[in-house]
């Protein structure tokens, strides 16, 4: 051995690693002698609730039942963060340190689990599932993340109490499951690490309990538990309950009365009120009712908690609207206007969405136009003819990935997002290479521009426009334009949705 090295640091080391790894396993040896009240009931049947996920995946099945879009998100998130977790322990963790299981001798029988675990015992993958599930939950919905978090510690104490797992598997395992969750919100940002700070702001009445709040609820939305969630949230607002055929009747006798003119439905109905608003200059409050609920989400009103709130406090600001004119009458647009295969998949879908739903209505109604023999859409754009499957014109910028669903995260940029699939003799493969490619690229397939007006002449008579998710007949000359900050709507004003 040379006279010139040194051991001593390898040594302290090693040493320091035996100190830790003897503390390890003097607080399995005591966690395995210490009582734990009714735990022998709940802990290994919770241990083994957590095989492959099981548990994991239950609850956010759970979740996404409860039909608000936060709990839907907040449920793929943790099932995400668990999935990289779970990858990086089968992967990684588990062959960098082969570490054997405790011995279970100090462990009561009742505690021990039928069928022991025999892989390596660092980290513990449990742990790791654990904590990346309610860690991604909770940066997508604190509120969920709050109810779920003691359930994944009560998984995580399991792991000890059932002798499978020494206390620093489980520890080394749960930082391992938030990591993930951090890494996969740093892939993919919340919600939260989108949102723009609402503006511009606008004055609105402030309603303590509501009064002067007229709201009209259309009942096809299914929209009785959040009217009468509304209702005791906000005791002095009125609330009309109508049919669709009676909702625009409904809206002008509100607007009559109310200081605010209040409406719960879908985007159609959002958009009669809109135009009731504008007419009366009323405020107007939103409460998502019906199927996708576009502008009220991209308002960052998610349910009647966001809209009270907003309501008692007089939180609002100014949005844009579009505003398309032809030969017959000029209409409104809060979300999007198209020409081309879009407005028969709406109409498929309206046929079909009281039977069978609207998800799958829609589905249905994609099938179905993708499947069609049909011609392109002829129209002049930019003083040039031009054969279209699909014009798609957006009341503010879209921003999506791939194939997710589009938002906008800005609802007052003055912008007009104009989106165009080029006509061809395959229209399935350039809608699909069209959504696949994302809506800023430029190809002979599909093309985006952003702008504040367009016109389109020469469209043949007859031709289906769909707007809002209602659907109508132009012919001649179409021109659009944006109406910068038309409309005042509650939202509230905070950093976070």
């Amino acid at each position: 051995m040379s006279p010139d090295l040194d051991l001593t640091p390898l040594q302290t080391g090693r040493n320091a690693l035996c100190r830790l790894l003897g503390l390890d396993a003097r607080v399995f040896e005591a966690a395995a002698a210490w009582h734990w009240p009714g735990a022998e009931h709940v802990l290994p049947r919770l241990s083994r609730s957590a095989n492959h996920g099981v548990l994991w995946f239950a609850t956010a099945a759970a979740m996404a039942a409860s039909r608000t879009p936060r709990s839907r998100r907040a449920a793929v998130r943790g099932l995400a963060s668990l999935g990289l977790a779970s990858l990086t322990i089968n992967t990684i963790g588990k062959r960098s340190v082969r570490r054997a299981r405790p011995v279970l001798d100090p462990v009561p029988l009742v505690r021990q689990l039928k069928r022991q675990p025999i892989t390596t015992s660092f980290p513990s993958g449990h742990a790791a599932s654990a904590a990346a599930f309610a860690a991604g939950v909770a940066l997508e919905s604190p509120a969920w993340g709050a109810a779920v978090a003691p359930v994944a510690l009560s998984v995580a104490a399991s792991r000890v109490y059932t002798g499978v797992h020494f206390p620093s598997d489980v520890l080394a395992g749960a930082a391992l499951g938030v990591g993930a969750a951090f890494l996969v919100r740093r892939l993919v940002p919340t919600r939260a690490q989108l949102w723009q700070t609402a503006r511009p702001r606008a004055d609105a009445p402030a309603l303590h309990e509501g009064d002067g709040l007229v709201m009209v609820a259309n009942r096809a939305s299914g929209t009785a538990d959040r009217v009468r969630a509304l209702r005791d949230a906000l005791p002095k607002a009125e609330v009309v309950e109508c049919e669709p055929e009676e909702v625009g009747d409904a809206l002008a006798k509100a607007a009559a009365r109310a200081r605010v003119l209040g409406v719960c439905g879908g985007d159609g109905t959002v958009n009669a009120a809109a135009r009731v608003a504008l007419r009366h200059d009323l405020p107007l409050a939103v409460l998502p009712g019906g199927t996708l609920n576009h502008f009220a989400y991209d308002l960052g009103v998610e349910d009647e908690r966001d809209l009270a709130q907003a309501i008692r406090h007089g939180e609002a600001v100014r949005v844009d609207a579009g505003r398309f004119v032809t030969a017959d009458g000029e209409g409104l647009f809060l979300n999007t206007l198209s020409l081309g295969v879009y407005p028969e998949l709406v109409r498929v879908r309206e046929r079909w969405s009281h039977r069978i739903g609207g998800w799958p209505a829609g589905v249905l109604g994609a099938l179905r136009v993708l499947r069609a023999d049909r011609h392109p859409l002829e129209v002049e754009l930019g003083g040039e003819r031009r054969p279209l499957w699909l014009l798609f014109v957006g009341s503010g910028v879209y921003h999506r990935m791939g194939l997710a669903p589009g938002r906008r995260t800005d609802l007052a940029d003055g912008l007009l997002d104009v989106r165009v699939v080029h006509g061809s003799r395959r229209p399935a493969l350039r809608l699909l290479a069209a959504a696949v490619a994302g809506p800023l690229t430029r190809s002979p397939a599909h093309a985006a521009v952003q702008v504040n007006r367009l016109r389109l002449t020469d469209v043949a008579p007859g031709t289906p426009l769909a707007y809002d998710g209602e659907v109508t007949t132009v012919s001649g000359e179409v021109s659009l334009e944006k109406l910068p900050e038309a409309l005042t709507v509650y939202r509230p004003l905070r950093t976070t949705p």
